[in-house]
């Protein structure tokens, strides 16, 4: 499958402190798909010591998500689903961040992550997902997104995905996100492969000489397959961490 660079825009978004804040660098030229920052994306990874665990992090996370479930009213879906941008990422991580992904607060930690960074990254992961459904699979399906999205349709998946932990099944809201993050990964390790197979055969190509000035030209070209690599990995944990904790919450094991 083809990944021209071109699905994936010219615009990055970078983190900004603890607000995630997007910025455009001006540039027409394709660099990376670091629209999707890095900084964003070890925080859906999350840090994962069950030792710092704390018992205001896990009574916190199952109160919330009960009060919904029990509640249904749509002012306090809406309160609850805009909880970042009302509390500030810092409090939300000082409970949750630290919790085990195989934990609630933990899996709660990633799913505002994911909401927050798919919100952000709206357009360029929309032509991600595009060149992803070139290939006709039944992610969009499960998901709950068109196959050929536009960034309002991510941001509106987003929404509907956590949303639907407080207020449907839980276990098929983490199966939505894990598949989510699945997707993206995978086009973006291609990506990766793609980017080093060029630069391969450039090395080849091209004399010493030629190579040198080459290098002082562009001295950030051999970074890009790693950086690109990276986020994919990144992303494929917090697909397995998605999966890993839907089935723990079918039986009853999330805790």
């Amino acid at each position: 499958m083809s990944t021209n660079s071109s699905y994936f825009g010219s615009s990055s978004v970078r983190a900004a402190g603890a607000s995630f804040a997007p910025s455009r660098t001006g540039s027409a030229r394709f660099t990376r798909p670091a629209q999707l920052d890095d900084a964003l994306v070890a925080q859906l990874s999350g840090g994962v010591d069950p030792q710092q665990l704390t018992d205001m992090s896990h009574t916190t996370a199952a109160a919330l998500l009960d009060r919904v479930h029990h509640t249904q009213d749509p002012q306090v879906v809406q309160r609850v689903l805009t909880l970042v941008e009302r509390e500030g990422v810092d409090l939300v991580a000082e409970l949750w961040s630290d919790a085990d992904a195989q934990s609630l607060p933990g899996v709660l930690w990633r799913l505002y992550m994911l909401r927050t960074w798919m919100r952000r990254n709206g357009a360029s992961i929309s032509r991600i997902w595009r060149v992803a459904e070139m290939v006709t699979t039944s992610a969009s399906a499960i998901v709950g997104v068109d196959q050929a999205p536009d960034a309002t349709d991510i941001e509106r998946t987003a929404d509907s995905i956590l949303s639907g932990a407080f207020t449907g099944d839980f276990a098929v809201a983490l199966e939505r996100a894990g598949i989510f993050c699945g997707v993206i990964s995978s086009v973006l390790a291609k990506e990766s492969q793609r980017h080093t197979a060029f630069a391969d055969a450039q090395h080849h190509m091209h004399d010493a000489q030629e190579q040198a000035k080459q290098s002082a030209q562009s001295s950030h070209s051999p970074q890009l397959p790693q950086g690109i690599a990276k986020t994919a990995h990144s992303l494929q944990q917090t697909a397995r961490d998605f999966q890993i904790a839907a089935k723990l919450w079918r039986k009853g094991e999330l805790e």
